[in-house]
């Protein structure tokens, strides 16, 4: 019997041992002292190695887009390496296309910085910037949606494009040890420079989600890194078809209704917003009164599952079906048109699929896919 109860002890120690003498010698094997970060060919940086080259540009304040928080899951952190820093990893593969693999565009929360390394980055996000805000007002749109509202403590002013999104640093809580960082569309209007909103659908077990829903406060003060984001109204004269569910109403009511701010009104606009039934619904009366105001709008929601109870009268099933019937029964067929999409990768490739069979090249069809 003490043998019996020895053994897990045994075991339990000699891991310990082996945890500590491995720590110990990675401190040691991959101390890997001062190393140089030459961006763009103009500016060298030099940083501590051995952390991955998405933490350690935001040590430095240059922020690469990480919609996932360094996960390796969403694909929006891509930086052109420039020199060898080794080959694709198997994290990275799956979210690059060949041509991205053989111009060496890498993942950078997957690349770790190990010695000088010269690396491409986009302009634009050099004028991303980390800010801290107070939550001004969190309400409940539906029964998993809340509106969230940051009123900006420093800087105290923001620039974005309508469509971009923020990227939310949630702190440690009882489901994480350490912050990690999460992208939402922004939803209310650039014109308002001194806060901005965003719309949270609550995901059952996610670390973002559940500290938003269950944990954030009136009041609070939290760090927000952005913006970021090419999802934004094209200058052409070509009819708008905005399709979006859930929170993914948040990027197309900031478009819809910047255009609108700004006179830009002679373009037809025609927005789909899909739910499964009533309660999933939100904003109506908003954008029934945008069309009451401005003749080129349209507003079509759909349900898929209308309850009994929701007494609907409106468009019904999945709002794909709804939006190949009104491109084929009440658009013009020889107007230009874009798409503005965002919603679930499977509703984003099913609109893509309508869309391009209409007529509507792909290239003319943009969106921001969250997972």
């Amino acid at each position: 019997m003490s043998n019996i109860i020895l053994a897990p002890l045994v075991v339990s120690i000699i891991s310990s041992v082996l945890a500590a003498i491995i720590a110990i010698v990675d401190g040691i094997v991959n101390n890997y002292g001062e190393v140089k970060i030459n961006i763009n060919g103009k500016k060298d940086i030099t940083v501590k190695g051995g952390a991955s080259l998405l933490t350690t540009l935001s040590e430095t304040g240059i922020f690469v887009p990480s919609a996932c928080g360094g996960r390796g899951s969403c694909g929006a952190c891509k930086v052109k390496v420039l020199s060898d820093v080794g080959p694709h990893l198997p994290t990275e593969t799956p979210l690059l296309t060949p041509e991205e693999m053989k111009e060496n565009v890498r993942l950078s929360c997957q690349v770790k910085v190990k010695k000088d390394i010269e690396i491409w980055l986009p302009e634009e996000l050099f004028n991303v910037k980390k800010y801290k805000t107070r939550i001004e007002a969190i309400k409940d749109v539906t029964h998993d949606i809340k509106e969230v509202k940051f009123k900006l403590l420093e800087p105290t002013e923001i620039n974005f494009k309508a469509g971009q999104y923020m990227q939310i640093v949630i702190p440690p809580y009882e489901k994480i040890k350490e912050s990690t960082q999460r992208a939402y569309s922004i939803s209310s209007l650039p014109s308002q420079k001194d806060s901005f909103e965003l719309l949270i659908r609550l995901v059952p077990g996610g670390i973002a989600t559940t500290y938003v829903h269950n944990y954030l406060k009136e009041g609070d003060i939290i760090e927000v890194i952005g913006p970021f984001g090419d999802f934004y109204l094209r200058d052409t004269d070509a009819d708008v078809i905005g399709v979006a569910g859930g929170s993914g109403m948040a990027p197309l009511k900031s478009i819809i209704f910047d255009m609108y701010e700004k006179g830009i009104t002679n373009r037809n606009v025609w927005y789909f917003f899909g739910a499964r039934s009533l309660r999933d619904l939100y904003y109506v009366e908003m954008f029934k009164e945008l069309e009451k105001k401005w003749p080129n709008f349209h507003f079509i929601p759909a349900l898929s599952e209308p309850l009994p109870e929701d007494n609907w009268e409106g468009e019904t099933g999945f709002i794909t079906d709804v939006l190949d019937k009104y491109i084929k029964e009440k658009m013009d067929p020889n107007t230009p048109k874009e798409g503005y999409l965002c919603g679930s990768p499977g509703m984003i490739g099913a609109c893509v699929k309508i869309m391009t069979n209409n007529g509507i090249s792909e290239d003319k069809i943009y969106y921001d896919k969250f997972a």
